[in-house]
């Protein structure tokens, strides 16, 4: 008997797609999506299981999301716990997780020659888990450490907060991630095993006819068919009928209430919500997203223009948000000003006048066929995607939309049902909105505390009359429908080939002031185009106070110019503006139809620029809020930045640019354009649907504008050296700095290697590759020191070396020793290591650096990254990857022993994050038993824990070394070390330029 109940050959796909598709529904009731690529360089599949945390029993909060870190670690046929990381990691691959209100979504990556292989391993998780009592004590640390992670993150305790003002019988109202307490403690003192809970739970839950699944390889359909088949077809179905919310998780008694919360960062928002039906079943129609579009549009008459010209917000996002099978929502959300904070209700009022504008107006189909269009031709020109993100998606459409229509729906429109969109307005009132408001000034304000989060907040009934004057406020004259677009394309032709068959950038053109590289694309054959501008300029980072304007420029430009530009990013043609050490870059990517409008439009502006005094006060001050705000991201953040602090040639912290900001005013940034502008360089790249001829009239329009209207002048060959990184000298050398927001600490090892080039990049690669999946097994999944765990490598101003990351309750002193000692233990697995072992490194590795770029954009990023660094490798993953094949096994442990493992040879930098807020490792309140003292020996010849579980089974001893160089003055530091000289170019410029045409060259 076919284990196939149903195939769907007829999937609608994209005349631009050239995979193959195929779906299945297999008699266990589970739905399957075939997709055969034989061009890609990685296979994948994901699994998306509808059942999420609002399942959760109420006794356990967090099983969902436990299960879902469980299943990696053991199954039946492959018990050992790290046997999934370790295949997919020796074999080129990846893997990840997400854990939703009503999803669990697996997915992984991998070499397309081992998709049998990672299928095998994948599959055993719906089939036979082990969920082992070791595994399960030690990883409920892990989701621990991830919920306490989150706990000072605002996102997450507002997102709490609307749950515990929600209707409390409501399973909206859990806590999803679930933490010690939640998944040990409590369950323990209660006698319940949390083990058998979730054996019950995947038992009860994990059924194939709620399943969906995803897999992309370069096998034809019938192979992939035979592979999915063949390990899960096994997997049980137990009639598992998908919970589904009927009721909205808002009663009559929580609507019509506003909350005012406590963020932890200097934060100002206003939130509004509507609890309303779900609508994924209209996805031919999607009211939801037409209403989006309106209420979200930020052109001439919108809603965000008019709260804009108040003064009172900067930014606004509206449209439907998804909530679970049966309920969804409705927001507009808006940051608020200084003066904004004062004008709620009034924002609130203009909201509904809003509203009342589209009632009166009714559905316009006009602006239905343009959504219509829109979508249309995104859907017929998107990029392609990387394959572990597209079956992640896929798998969780399978449950949303019919098997043929799994590619399409979200996309394309075929309904026009006016009637739906009345619905869903009608649902907007007074009476059923939910209004948040977030700032530190409701500190004194606020009484409730909030259970898991220990977020302050304050819930109460906003007062009938009010509601009342919000129900009969009427429409405002100046809030009107957004004009037609202009900017959707027409012209989706690709231009006129190239004769030139470099296949890499080329110098086009150059003058005294700049210099053009051009190639015409031929990969992906799109109508869509990449312009890429840097106006490199000496004084934009040359003290502080020059930062600041900079970085005002860009963000006044940017502000100035979001309503003219914002019909051309819902077109699909974007524009980005940036301040970078060198200056400011400037961006223009999309569909290559009108996006010389679009350029020239900015260049007149940013050539003519006036500040509007208004919008930069409100904009210093949010910029001003930012920078404080840096001192509540994570402490991994901080450990990275202040790693990057130390190590660069220059680069002014966030207390100098705030000590400077007295002096940005006006006046300053006003007089500042001029100087900026008036003495540059120009580095342009174009790559896309471009010709030479247009390229170059792009180039010799902007380059005229600057000259014209600002008399720019070149820039001096000195002046465009690039700045250098500090050489370390010092064996080891430590960076202390405090975190008071974070109850988490954190360390970064840097082990610099010196410069970059070929073989170096290829070394330093390689022995990342080696350890990444070692170091998170034994740092993360045994010793269970953290959430987060990471090594790689870290490369800047052309240095590079290895950095290793924990982000722990520990004391970064104690996780010192730990990284130490696993880095120590590397010799003996270097030494044990096979050649067939150390060939499946360097093949992933290679398999890493080949994967082809997907999207137009990501091959420009790979371009420009080469240009703007003065490399100039453009075939550097082939180049390189040549290398990594010819390295030896002693290549890889000399290069451990000079630069990772000789404790007098190498050359380490350590910055420790430690935690001073309470319950961290550095508050004087803090036990010795969770701050590392007890566990925490003098550097030197001393026993140390071994590394098996961080248990002393044995014990295993460090070599002796001298105490690190305490920095605590980082410009006495950097002042006292040399810097390394640049990396050299690995193909000079000169050699670059743009072979002559058979007939003749472009000239501007």
């Amino acid at each position: 008997m076919s284990a196939v109940k149903r195939t769907y050959d007829d999937i609608a796909r994209s005349e631009e797609d050239k995979r193959c598709y195929r779906g299945l529904e297999l008699n266990n009731g589970l739905k399957v999506l075939l997709i055969s690529d034989p061009s890609t360089d990685k296979s994948s599949a994901a699994l998306d299981v509808h059942i999420g945390h609002m399942s959760d029993p109420p006794h356990l909060p967090g099983l969902a999301h436990f299960c879902e870190h469980m299943l990696f670690l053991g199954t039946d046929r492959f018990p050992d716990e790290n046997e999934y990381s370790k295949f997919l990691s020796q074999h080129g691959g990846s893997f990840n997780a997400f854990t939703s209100s009503d999803h669990t979504n697996y997915y992984f990556d991998v070499s397309p020659d081992h998709l049998g292989g990672a299928l095998d391993r994948f599959s055993q998780f719906f089939l036979s888990p082990l969920f082992t009592e070791s595994a399960t004590d030690r990883e409920v640390n892990a989701v621990n450490s991830e919920h306490e992670k989150n706990i000072p993150n605002d996102t997450w305790r507002i997102n709490q907060i609307e749950k515990a003002t929600a209707d409390p019988k409501h399973d909206f109202s859990k806590f999803g991630t679930g933490n010690k307490e939640t998944l040990d403690t409590s369950p323990k003192e209660k006698g319940v095993s949390v083990r058998d809970s979730l054996l019950e739970f995947h038992g009860a839950w994990y059924s194939s006819n709620i399943m969906g699944l995803a897999v992309l390889g370069r096998e034809d359909l019938d192979t992939l068919q035979a592979m999915a088949l063949d390990r899960f077809n096994g997997v049980v179905d137990k009639s598992v009928v998908v919970p589904e919310w009927t009721t909205a998780p808002f009663t009559e008694e929580q609507c019509g209430t506003v909350t005012y919360i406590v963020p932890v960062k200097d934060i100002r928002n206003l939130n509004i919500t509507w609890g309303i039906p779900d609508l994924t079943s209209y996805y031919q129609s999607c009211p939801g997203s037409y209403l989006g579009h309106l209420i979200g549009h930020e052109g001439p008459g919108s809603l965000l223009s008019e709260l804009k010209s108040r003064g009172w917000v900067n930014t606004l996002v509206g449209g439907q948000k998804s909530g679970s099978k049966g309920f969804g929502f409705f927001v507009v959300n808006v940051d608020l000003t200084e003066e904004g904070i004062d004008h709620v209700d009034d924002i609130v009022q203009l909201v509904f006048q809003y509203l009342a504008m589209l009632k009166s107006q009714g559905p316009q189909q006009w602006v239905f066929e343009e959504c219509q269009d829109l979508n249309a031709m995104q859907f017929r020109f998107k990029d392609k995607e990387r394959p572990q993100g597209y079956v992640c998606g896929l798998a969780g459409h399978l449950h949303d939309y019919p098997v043929t229509e799994v590619l399409t729906g979200g996309y394309l429109l075929s309904s026009w049902r006016p009637d739906l969109i009345t619905e869903v307005l009608d649902q907007l009132t007074p009476q059923r909105v939910r209004v948040a408001v977030i700032a530190q000034q409701y500190a004194e304000k606020c009484a409730e505390t909030e259970r898991w989060y220990g977020a302050k907040y304050q819930s109460e009934k906003i007062p009938q009359e009010k509601l009342d004057s919000w129900s009969s406020c009427g429409m405002h004259e100046k809030l009107r429908l957004p004009d037609k677009n202009d900017f959707i394309p027409t012209d989706f032709s690709l231009g006129s080939r190239d004769w030139c068959s470099v296949n890499h950038p080329t110098i086009l053109y150059q003058d005294s002031i700049g210099r053009l590289w051009f190639k015409q694309d031929n990969e992906f054959l799109l109508p869509k185009n990449c312009i890429n501008i840097e106006l490199k300029s000496p004084i934009a980072y040359s003290d502080p106070h020059h930062a600041n304007l900079t970085y005002m420029f860009a963000m006044l430009f940017k502000d100035e110019l979001n309503e003219y530009v914002y019909a051309a990013e819902l077109a699909g043609l974007g524009y980005s503006l940036a301040n970078t050490k060198s200056g400011v870059t400037l961006a223009v990517k999309g569909y290559s139809d009108k996006q010389g409008v679009l350029l020239d439009k900015i260049m007149d502006k940013l050539t003519s620029f006036a500040v509007d005094t208004s919008r930069f006060n409100i904009l210093k001050e949010a910029y001003t809020r930012g920078l404080k705000n840096f001192q509540a991201e994570q402490p991994h953040q901080h450990a990275v930045y202040y790693n990057s602090v130390v190590l660069s040639e220059r680069v002014w912290h966030k207390e100098e640019l705030l000590g400077a900001l007295p002096d940005l005013t006006v006046q300053a940034v006003e007089d500042f354009i001029p100087r900026l502008l008036c003495s540059i360089h120009v580095e342009c790249l174009v790559y896309g649907n471009c010709t030479d001829s247009l390229a170059l009239s792009l180039y010799t329009r902007v380059v005229d504008k600057l000259k014209v209207d600002c008399k720019s002048k070149p820039l001096l060959p000195s002046q465009l050296i690039k700045e250098r990184e500090v050489e370390l000298r010092d064996p080891s050398s430590l960076y202390v700095t405090t975190n008071s927001v974070h109850k988490s600490s954190c360390i970064e090892n840097y082990y610099q290697c010196g410069l970059q080039d070929t073989k170096q990049n290829m070394l330093l690669e390689l022995f990342s590759q080696i350890i990444n999946e070692s170091c998170y097994n034994q740092l993360r999944t045994k010793e269970q020191l953290g959430y987060i765990v990471f090594s790689g490598v870290r490369r800047s101003n052309g240095a590079q070396g290895l950095r290793v990351i924990v982000q722990s309750d520990r004391n970064p002193e104690y996780l010192d020793t730990r990284i130490e000692l696993f880095i120590h233990t590397l010799g003996e697995t270097l030494a044990a290591m096979d050649e067939t072992e150390f060939s499946q490194h360097v093949e992933a590795l290679a398999t890493k650096r080949l994967e082809k770029p997907k999207k137009l954009s990501v091959r420009n990023g790979r371009y420009w990254s080469e240009i703007l660094s003065q490399h100039y490798n453009f075939d550097r993953d082939e180049v390189e990857v040549a290398c990594l094949r010819s390295l030896t096994k002693d290549d890889i442990t000399s290069f451990y022993t000079q630069h990772i493992a000789q404790m007098d040879s190498r050359k380490k930098l350590s910055c420790h994050v430690l935690s001073v807020c309470e319950g961290g490792a550095g508050h004087p309140d803090t036990p010795p038993v969770v701050n590392g003292a007890v566990e925490t020996p003098p550097v030197g010849d001393v026993d140390v824990p071994s590394l098996d579980n961080g248990l002393p089974e044995e014990e295993v001893s460090l070599p002796p070394s001298a105490p690190p160089r305490i920095v605590t003055d980082i410009t006495a530091f950097k002042s006292s070390l040399p810097l390394f000289p640049l990396a050299q170019p690995y193909v000079q410029p000169d050699q670059l330029k743009r072979p002559l045409s058979p007939t003749s060259s472009p000239q501007p």
